[in-house]
């Protein structure tokens, strides 16, 4: 809003030059973002808040400025002397909840010529052209008062009749009180069209809200007058309109129609309903001035009255919120100064908000205006007082800690993606149509269609930052991902785990020395760190049922007997699928469900006994079958019935040579140890053998010669 300095001076005594004023009012809030000179003035350019219309005049500047200063504001003239009796002119709201008021007067013998020079210097200052006398004047007292008038050629107004309603209200009571052509023309459509003041004829929406004569439609209410009852050089009678309409049906029709304009600017936001009289008084006065004519008085239909709804505030919260001592009085002070009534109660007060401040609604509201007025920069800057509580994290975090830590241990870097995902990536992975992954939950709003569900997986996400990673030259890529995943349940939210889920690669490059540890080895050597540092129970490595891993290269993971993950490398046909091909890359991948392991974990640490007896060890090889696992194996030692079992660890594979097809040899080692004595050799090997004997009955296997 553009807003002269001397115009401003009009109504205020300002004891300060433009700078200071400038800084003043910024400091108030009323932002000024540039000034610039016109004609000798200082023009400033303020940036009015939408919670604040009244400051979109004149005066309302005016009034913040006498407010900041502590001087007096002096409202121009605006009482009209005399008034000739009622015109036969009648004003009919048929949209109260729309139109909460709607006030006129009749003005006849006018004689149309151009503004006096200084309406048309101060309405250029402020960006508007001049057009003639009449049309300046309601101009100039939008930008004066702040309120939007529109000027009729009453002459052109059929019947002598502004009805206030929408296309489908007005049609409904045409029968009623309009004559038969009227009525006809309402049978015809539904659809109301006018031609606005810029020339194009609109289609208005049924639930716009017009300004209607006897017959057609005359003005947008609230956005711009209608071209067939305009003021022109012929017009002798007009009829000026000050009204109130609803803010949010202004803006619905403007936007509706992509026509915006200072009066919907100003309506949009919410006008003075009370003080819409004193603009149409002042235009009144103005136009009888330069332009002529006999004012008659005013009709005013008003019927959704202004209610102030009281504002209780208590000093002390003030005083607290600010962190100021201001006393009673000097509060009150405050919101007299900005013409905000005000009651003393004792230990509270209350504000009732005037009709052009319908932003204050609260105590909040109250305490900011006495900051603004104060000064924010007068309120001193100190540290907070309140204690803030120490907290307590929950063993659940804890948990998580050590799961990002430990796989950072290994090498890892975390990684975090989008929650999103498309369900190409399920089909790239090969998931069933059975699986619970397809229950997926789709977003009503998506980014992209590749990222339109909710993950329910998040090894795509990994695999697709591997690639990104690849083509960019990268030959170690170790990450990792900790975050949730959401299945769809048909009910009202999504059932969600959280999840780790990392991919493992690393290229082959010139070295000092061979490492012939391979990647799948790596990876659960990591997972098993894991299960280690958060005190997993009993876990182990079964063959694995994903179908896009390589089939002798991945197992499922499986904690207490249940399923909780996978890991695994990557098939052939998955590497040539993401054009990995040339690479010949080993990629490993896996997935686990952290739920069973956040409830089960527990920081409480069991410390056991340093050995004080010497421990025995013994080997065996077994050849069994090669779709028995190892793990079963081990646990058949792990469970045999015997104290003095310490430890088992497989230690040797071999396949092929005189080892028949179809059978694999596996060979373990065997820590014995008694916590009361040391053991001896016959009774060592008393159960040695028995163990022995146990393996071979339970897999149906031999001793390997």
């Amino acid at each position: 809003m553009l807003v002269p300095y001397e115009w401003i001076r009009e109504f205020v005594d300002i004891p300060a030059d433009p700078n200071e004023v400038s800084r003043r009012l910024t400091m108030i809030g009323l932002e000024v973002e540039g000034t610039a000179s016109v004609d000798g003035d200082v023009v400033f350019e303020v940036n009015v808040t939408p919670n604040r219309p009244d400051c979109l005049s004149i005066i309302g500047i005016a009034r913040e400025l006498s407010a900041a200063f502590d001087v007096s504001l002096r409202i121009p003239p605006h009482s009209v002397s005399g008034g000739q009796p009622d015109s036969d002119f009648t004003v009919d709201i048929l949209d109260h909840d729309l139109c909460n008021r709607y006030t006129g007067r009749v003005i006849a013998g006018v004689r149309i010529a151009g503004s006096p020079e200084w309406i048309r210097k101060k309405l250029e200052k402020c960006g508007i052209r001049s057009v003639n006398n009449v049309v300046d004047i309601t101009n100039y007292v939008l930008l004066e008062f702040g309120h939007p008038l529109h000027a009729f050629d009453a002459d052109l107004l059929k019947g002598k009749k502004v009805v206030v309603a929408t296309p489908d209200s007005f049609r409904k009571t045409l029968n009623s009180f309009m004559h038969e052509k009227a009525a006809d023309r309402a049978d015809s459509g539904t659809e109301a069209r006018i031609r606005t003041l810029d020339g194009t004829e609109r289609i208005m929406p049924r639930d716009s809200l017009l300004i209607w004569d006897a017959e057609n439609p005359v003005a947008v209410a609230g956005v711009m007058g209608g071209a067939e009852s305009e003021v022109t050089g012929h017009t002798g009678n007009i009829f000026l309109e000050s009204a109130y309409f609803d803010p949010s049906s202004v803006r619905k029709t403007s936007k509706g129609l992509g026509l915006s304009s200072e009066s919907s600017y100003r309506f949009e936001r919410g006008t003075d309903i009370e003080f819409l009289e004193k603009a149409l008084d002042r235009a009144a006065l103005l136009i009888q001035e330069i332009a002529g004519g006999t004012v008659h008085k005013i009709i005013d239909a008003y019927p959704v009255r202004y209610r102030a709804v009281p504002v209780e505030v208590k000093y002390e919260r003030i005083r607290k919120a600010l962190g100021i001592a201001l006393t009673n009085t000097e509060m009150l002070g405050i919101l007299k100064r900005l013409d905000i009534p005000s009651e003393d109660r004792g230990e509270d007060f209350v504000v009732l908000p005037p009709s052009g401040r319908r932003d204050i609604v609260s105590e909040s509201d109250v305490a900011e205006e006495i900051a603004r007025i104060f000064g924010y920069e007068n309120i001193p800057t100190t540290n907070p007082r309140s204690p803030l509580p120490s907290g307590h994290l929950n063993q659940k975090f804890f948990t998580m800690h050590r799961i990002r830590g430990t796989m950072m241990k290994a090498g890892f870097t975390e990684a975090i993606n989008f929650s999103f995902m498309g369900m190409s990536d399920l089909d790239m992975i090969k998931v069933p149509e059975a699986d619970q992954r397809r229950k997926v939950m789709a977003l009503s709003n998506p980014l992209s269609q590749d990222g339109c569900l909710l993950r329910t997986t998040l090894v795509p996400s990994l695999i697709a930052n591997l690639k990104y990673n690849l083509d960019r030259g990268m030959t170690d890529v170790r990450l990792f991902e900790v975050a949730r995943v959401f299945e769809n349940t048909e009910e009202r939210l999504p059932k969600e785990e959280v999840r780790l889920a990392g991919v493992f690669y690393t290229g082959r490059s010139p070295s000092l020395w061979k490492e012939d540890v391979r990647g799948f080895f790596i990876a659960k050597g990591a997972i098993e760190s894991l299960f280690c540092e958060v005190r997993t129970g009993q876990y182990t490595f079964v063959p694995c049922t994903e179908s896009y891993l390589h089939a002798g290269q991945s197992a499922d993971i499986l904690v207490q007997g249940s399923r909780i993950g996978y890991l695994g490398v990557l098939g052939p046909d998955m590497v040539e699928k993401l054009d990995l091909k040339k690479q010949k890359p080993e990629i490993v991948v896996f997935e686990i469900n952290l739920e069973p392991i956040l409830l089960g974990s527990s920081d409480v640490v069991q410390y056991a006994e340093i050995p004080r007896y010497p421990s025995v060890e013994r080997d065996v090889a077994v050849v069994v079958d090669e779709a028995i696992p190892s793990s079963r194996i081990q646990d058949l030692i792990r469970t045999y019935p015997s104290h003095f079992i310490a430890d088992v660890s497989v230690f040797d594979y071999f396949r092929g040579g005189n080892i028949p097809e179809g059978k694999k040899s596996l060979a373990y080692n065997i820590i014995y140890r008694s916590k009361e004595r040391t053991l001896r050799d016959e009774e060592i090997e008393e159960l040695h053998a028995s163990i022995v004997a146990y393996i071979i009955q339970q897999t149906g296997g031999e001793l390997r010669k």
